[in-house]
């Protein structure tokens, strides 16, 4: 795979919002995503966490030019060094660029799942390449002659991450691709994930499991209520002290490993979200300052959107 020298994505102040309507005919525009940044190199694996209602699914909807009617989108997407356009995603989508959606409704009900992987190829490399990636996922040969009402959830998800693998992708992003997944068949996915990056991909994970993602993620992107809030190395995951955001260091207490707690406070609604840093309704070290600007800067190789990182 050709060298570039620019970033494979490069995602600068992605903001997503939707018209609703209320009342009758009065319109409400709600922003979901307000100020999402992140850089993916090419080989590099980067993990997206966050809790539900964070708005990580809908960054890789805006990447791949999904989003629904009544969405609309801001800030700059930059692919291989130049910007990634509506009609550039559209011509990308599916080779240079796959997807792996949480939705296994993507999966078309009245086609052979064989066929849908290899979008009707009937190239003899492909084939055999599909032999191969079903053996890795334990799946029988005859699975590719069955249609997806056929399956049961964790085969069709194994079915779904197969549709990226027969591919030689640049960019592959993953929408929470385990769900459904016992952990072993889970972390084998997540390894084939980390195997697409190290033949020179750029891969972009969105999970909430963040323990399964520090398995192989080079790179964790923290998201909370619409918000990057912090960019740190995987290794950074270490030791809580390394960590810049009070959000990111609950989430490292809270796996069981480190003591399995929990703070109080819920996530805020899009339309209760509070001025400046949406966490400082559950933040101890909250000050005034946090309901003015809080800047995205960098610290200790990562970056962070706090006032007073530890």
């Amino acid at each position: 795979m050709e060298k570039n020298t620019s970033p494979v994505l490069e995602i600068r102040h992605m903001n997503i919002s939707f018209l609703q309507y209320e009342k009758g005919f009065r319109q409400v525009e709600l922003p979901v995503i307000s100020d999402l940044n992140l850089t993916i190199e090419e080989g590099e694996m980067v993990a997206v966490v966050g809790s539900s209602g964070s708005g990580k699914s809908l960054l890789a909807h805006g990447v791949m030019g999904i989003l629904p009617y009544n969405a609309s989108m801001g800030g700059e997407m930059i692919y291989r060094g130049q910007p990634l356009t509506r009609k550039r995603i559209q011509k990308l989508r599916g080779n240079e660029i796959v997807m792996v959606p949480q939705s296994t409704s993507y999966l078309d009900p009245l086609m052979k799942v064989g066929q849908q992987i290899c979008k009707g190829s009937r190239d003899e490399e492909k084939k055999k390449k599909l032999n191969q990636i079903f053996h890795r996922f334990s799946l029988e040969e005859k699975v590719q002659q069955q249609y997806p009402f056929e399956l049961s959830g964790g085969m069709t998800r194994r079915i779904m991450i197969s549709t990226a693998l027969i591919e030689n992708p640049r960019l592959v992003i993953a929408d929470e691709p385990t769900p459904g997944l016992h952990l072993k068949m889970a972390k084998r996915a997540m390894e084939h994930f980390r195997q697409l990056a190290d033949m020179g991909a750029g891969v972009l994970v969105i999970t909430h499991d963040l323990e399964l993602a520090l398995e192989t993620a080079d790179k964790v992107v923290v998201f909370y209520a619409g918000h990057t809030i912090e960019e740190a190395n995987a290794s950074d995951f270490k030791e809580v002290s390394l960590l810049r955001h009070p959000y990111t260091r609950a989430l490292w207490k809270a796996i069981p490993q480190n003591g399995f707690e929990s703070i109080p406070g819920i996530q805020p609604y899009v339309k209760e979200m509070p001025k400046g840093c949406p966490f400082a309704p559950r933040c101890e070290k909250r000050t005034a300052e946090c309901e003015g600007e809080i800047p995205y800067r960098k610290v200790r190789d990562g970056y962070v959107r706090c006032l007073y990182d530890a």
